[in-house]
């Protein structure tokens, strides 16, 4: 179903199962199907899953304004996502760049949370320079889209060491996944690196001390360089749980999702 905002855009939305609320935030060129039907209906055991997909990805509407893909704007848009369903308060739960969203939602409207689930996530660069440098390679990222298309960019974005591991999945998740990335435009990633990228949200890590909501804190033990962000997080988090997924990498929710379903569903704020 469809969700208008404020602005008459839409949102497409996946609700599923009965219970506590549960909001799921897909990656960067994710959508909504990107978790799988297999977790979606575990989820929908113990949850009201409510899977969106995000401003220009997946069967929403897609923007080529980068200043609506900004974190303000987005955390906006989830709001009334979440007021269109009567859901006042939800755990939240975003994979990366659904993750940093998640954990901007917990700094900048803590009272629409009950609960926060990051998985491979980060708090942004908390350098200036190192953000400068981003911005740089995700403008030069985003041209790269607009002039070569989605299915050189899918095939670049999917070859990136940090999706290495994935390469031991079957075949045809391999196939479904680059199908879903591939339902994307040009127009709408570009624009969403040049708003929601790394190198453009704020940095968060000093806000760490204040998410006082329990959250679960997961990385794919084969993914060394969020997993060390993980425990940096955990550290600077009062009520943070850490979890380290084996036989994973960065998308552990694709490469050992019966851990990840089980992590997420006995955790218990």
């Amino acid at each position: 179903m469809f969700v208008t905002l404020r602005d008459g855009l839409r949102l497409n939305v996946l609700i599923q199962g009965s219970g506590s609320p549960l909001l799921l935030i897909h990656g960067f060129t994710g959508s909504c199907r990107s978790w799988g039907e297999d977790l979606l209906s575990g989820l929908g055991q113990a949850h009201r899953v409510i899977a969106v997909d995000l401003l220009g990805h997946g069967q929403s509407d897609v923007s080529p304004d980068p200043d609506r893909f900004q974190v303000d704007e987005l955390l906006q848009d989830l709001g009334e996502v979440l007021d269109s369903f009567d859901v006042e308060m939800a755990r939240w739960l975003g994979y990366s760049m659904g993750g940093r969203l998640a954990l901007a939602g917990a700094v900048r409207t803590p009272e629409r949370i009950s609960g926060l689930i990051l998985e491979s996530a980060s708090p942004g660069l908390p350098e200036e320079g190192e953000r400068r440098a981003r911005r740089r390679a995700d403008e030069a990222l985003a041209e790269g889209i607009l002039r070569g298309g989605m299915e050189a960019f899918v095939d670049h974005w999917m070859g990136l060491p940090l999706f290495a591991t994935q390469g031991k999945l079957p075949p045809a998740i391999r196939v479904q996944t680059r199908e879903r990335k591939l339902q994307n435009t040009p127009e709408a990633l570009a624009a969403c690196l040049r708003g929601m990228g790394t190198g453009v949200q704020p940095s968060f890590w000093n806000d760490l001390p204040q998410v006082e909501v329990p959250s679960l804190l997961m990385a794919g033990e084969e993914d060394r360089k969020f997993t060390l962000v993980a425990e940096q997080m955990a550290e600077h988090m009062p009520m943070a749980e850490l979890r380290l997924i084996p036989k994973a990498g960065h998308a552990i929710h694709l490469e050992n999702p019966f851990a990840w379903l089980a992590a997420v569903r006995t955790f218990d704020p």
